[in-house]
């Protein structure tokens, strides 16, 4: 049975590329990261260890770092954060280093 993360990016992926499931590739990171053809750039992620949509093999962050490394425009940083799932607590402990992150890289 599918797993509502699936179902959830089935429905948001044929909403902006419809059936054509090549089509969705534009809104997945990793095939963007392998296709980036601009200036380097530097990616910052924090994935929980804990979240169950990563143990439950929806979220594959290492298919992102796979693609990240293999072009050599991308500079990933994957923290996996022990002790956190995807909720409240884990965004709260980290979104201030994100925006850091965006203040250093973009403004």
């Amino acid at each position: 049975q599918d797993s509502l993360g699936r179902r959830l990016s089935s429905g948001i992926n044929a909403e902006y590329g419809g059936e054509n499931k090549g089509a969705w590739k534009q809104y997945d990171a990793t095939y963007l990261a392998k296709e980036y053809d601009g200036p380097k750039m530097e990616i910052m992620v924090d994935q929980g260890e804990e979240d169950p949509y990563l143990a439950d093999k929806q979220l594959l962050p290492e298919n992102l770092s796979n693609a990240c490394s293999g072009n050599k425009l991308l500079n990933l940083n994957l923290r996996i954060q022990p002790g956190y799932d995807h909720g409240y607590y884990f965004i709260t402990t980290f979104i201030e280093e994100h925006f850091t992150f965006m203040a250093r890289h973009i403004c």
